[in-house]
């Protein structure tokens, strides 16, 4: 059972922040990766540059990218 989501945010710094979201009780995997969907949705937007590599999901506090997720 999942107990923790992990957002793992690269900052334009260069520096990679592991954030960590505790659920008040422990859900199942499949949970974890709709909650981890719906998250990514309410915090970040997503840009897609034709031909350039700058396509992702950037955050909308303008602090980096998400660079995925982890369910612990």
């Amino acid at each position: 059972m999942i107990k923790t989501l992990v957002v793992l945010i690269l900052l334009f710094d260069g520096t990679l922040v592991e954030e960590k979201l505790y659920f008040a009780k422990q859900i199942t995997i499949l949970e974890c990766l709709e909650f981890s969907d719906k998250h990514r949705k309410e915090i970040a937007t997503h840009f897609w540059v034709k031909d350039v590599m700058k396509s992702g999901y950037y955050l909308n506090d303008n602090r980096g990218t998400i660079q995925g997720f982890i369910c612990e």
